[in-house]
């Protein structure tokens, strides 16, 4: 039975005996390949002394390691930053109830399903599925309403198992099927993780939905 109802970081930087390591370990660097190229001048021929512009050369070459070395520290610092408050985000989602069209977990108690037929629909219908996809009750509900509290029962009245279900809004037109909508309702976050390209909740029902589907969030119950 379906009835209406009322709506209602700590990120990692680096330290400063790390941030002076690395500076005087370029400068050490650097200290050496003065030195060599000071060797290099003093034992060159004097008949064929090597070019003034090979020495600028080689300090613009080495300015240019020097660079791309400091650049490779910053990226890498930078990344460790990213990298905590990535799991800073995902810890806040495990524990949460979200809001999401998804199949879920239904445990006695009444379920509220969150649905909104299309306006020009002039009758809809609420079909309730269990874990294997098998139709278990059909129940006309108001076109003007999106919010529908389902008590777990079969079409005869009788008590459903535990389980998990999923239940589908079907708006009409006459006898004309305008669409299928997946209803939403709220689900507990058991497990977050970075995705390719978003942020994958799985919820208690064993759905993986991303964070962007996301309608609304509550503190677990």
């Amino acid at each position: 039975m379906i009835t209406p109802t009322q709506s209602t970081t700590q990120t990692n930087t680096p330290t400063a005996t790390a941030a002076q390591s690395k500076t005087s370990g370029l400068a050490s660097d650097f200290e050496t390949f003065l030195l060599m190229l000071s060797a290099q001048a003093r034992n060159q021929d004097p008949l064929e002394p090597l070019d003034s512009s090979e020495y600028a050369s080689q300090l613009a070459q080495f300015s240019m390691v020097e660079q791309q070395v400091q650049t490779n520290d910053l990226l890498s610092d930078l990344a460790l930053s990213l990298g905590s408050v990535n799991l800073e985000e995902l810890a806040s989602w495990v524990g949460m109830d979200v809001r999401a069209a998804a199949a879920f977990q239904f445990d006695g108690a009444p379920v509220t399903l969150f649905a909104q037929a299309e306006p020009a629909a002039t009758s809809a219908v609420m079909v309730i599925r269990d874990n294997d996809g098998t139709v278990i009750d059909r129940i006309t509900v108001p076109t003007n309403e999106t919010e529908f509290a389902w008590a777990g029962t079969a079409s005869d009245g009788s008590p459903l198992p535990d389980g998990t279900y999923a239940a589908t809004l079907e708006s009409y037109d006459g006898d004309e099927l305008l669409s299928e909508q997946l209803a939403a309702t709220y689900h507990q976050v058991v497990e977050a993780q970075v995705g390719e390209d978003a942020v994958l909740l799985t919820l208690d029902s064993g759905q993986i939905v991303p964070a962007g589907t996301v309608a609304a969030v509550r503190t677990g119950t």
